[in-house]
């Protein structure tokens, strides 16, 4: 599953807690390491370390604009997880329907 351009799998890359935050930073808009940084209790080099193997992932892209390098989510990867996800969506719709008939007959019994 991994791609052949990328050093870390999508699955890897979100497997941080701080990973998934920045990339939940990323999807609101485009954002500076200065301005990602101020959002975060860890130093810039901790988030530079993060937002490389984002990058390496595929799920970052960067681009340099005068002294400052702006960082952007590329959601394209996401699919991944979003089609190992749909594999548990059967078992869920399972459970809720059983979870929606339990509740419904202890109201018929009361």
């Amino acid at each position: 599953m991994q791609n052949s351009e990328s050093k870390h799998d999508v699955f890897q890359a979100i497997a941080d807690p701080t990973r998934r935050r920045l990339l939940q930073l990323l999807s609101e808009n485009e954002m500076s390491i200065a301005s990602i940084t101020k959002c975060f209790s860890i130093s810039r080099t901790a988030i530079n370390k993060h937002l490389k193997v984002l990058s390496e992932a595929g799920l970052v892209t960067s681009q340099r604009m005068g002294r400052e390098t702006r960082y952007k989510l590329k959601p394209e990867p996401l699919s991944e997880l979003k089609q190992w996800l749909s594999v548990f969506d059967q078992y869920w719709t399972s459970k809720l329907f059983d979870l929606k008939k339990y509740v419904e007959s202890d109201d018929e019994n009361q």
